[in-house]
């Protein structure tokens, strides 16, 4: 990481961090059944028994979990929110959004999509229609994409419905659509470039569902958090500037 709190190389491996408010968990019973150790500890041990290095933040830690020590040590920040959006500190969003300018992935879950930090980097309302509880059947509309890699043609889900309009802009890449019982149809893969981050918005994920138990919304966030690890590149070069020759 140099002095501006870019990240210029990686370890091992991509280290992750799962944000959570980690709210439903502490108040809703059926929610602490499907998820005992939290949205957060679910994730986290599913992506460290396939090999990453990760680790927890919340809502109620200090700094929300996301002192400067903890942002600039992270390569992949994994979001999920829903009732205490706006509890999250302006500082805190203003932290995460520079360090996705500045390299850092951002992985943004579910209803993570009215998180500020999402609507921020988007600069738009992220609205959309739902209803509880529906048939999913999400597409694979970029097979060759590599966080669809070792992905069947759908995955079928029990979750709620999300539907289009979705007032996000277009993203750079969508790997994902998804089709409702009820007719209804969401983008629900889409991949942005932010400065030098990589951002994706991934649909999947009520907290009374069980959809970070599936295998192959399991091996999605696996994929995701490859993707949108930080690589080496050219340093940019801002500002007034004199010329070569």
């Amino acid at each position: 990481m140099d002095q501006t709190g870019r990240i210029i190389e990686l370890a091992d491996g991509p280290r992750v961090t799962i944000w959570n408010e980690y709210r439903h968990e502490k108040s809703d019973e059926n929610v602490r059944e499907v998820y005992p150790q939290g949205i957060h500890g679910a994730l986290a041990a599913m992506l460290k028994e396939a090999g990453f290095q990760a680790r927890t933040a919340t809502l109620d830690e200090p700094e929300h979990g996301l002192p400067e020590v903890v942002l600039g040590t992270t390569d992949v920040l994994l979001w999920w929110g829903h009732v205490a959006h706006e509890e999250v500190s302006d500082e805190t969003v203003e932290k995460v959004h520079e360090r996705v300018l500045g390299g850092m992935g951002l992985i943004v879950l579910h209803s993570g999509h009215f998180s500020r930090i999402f609507k921020k980097l988007m600069g738009t309302t992220c609205d959309l229609k739902w209803r509880l509880n529906d048939r999913e059947r999400l597409w694979v509309v970029a097979p060759g994409h590599p966080i669809a890699e070792g992905l069947g043609e759908f995955i079928e889900l029990e979750e709620e419905m999300y539907g289009e309009p979705f007032d996000v802009p277009q993203p750079d890449e969508l790997v994902f659509v998804s089709h409702f019982g009820g007719g209804e149809v969401f983008r629900s893969g889409l991949c942005y470039r932010r400065g030098r981050g990589r951002v994706f918005y991934f649909r999947p994920g009520h907290e009374e569902n069980r959809s970070y138990h599936n295998p192959d919304v399991q091996l999605v966030i696996k994929n995701a958090v490859r993707w949108a690890a930080p690589t080496p590149g050219a340093t940019p070069v801002y500002g007034h500037y004199e010329p070569i020759e």
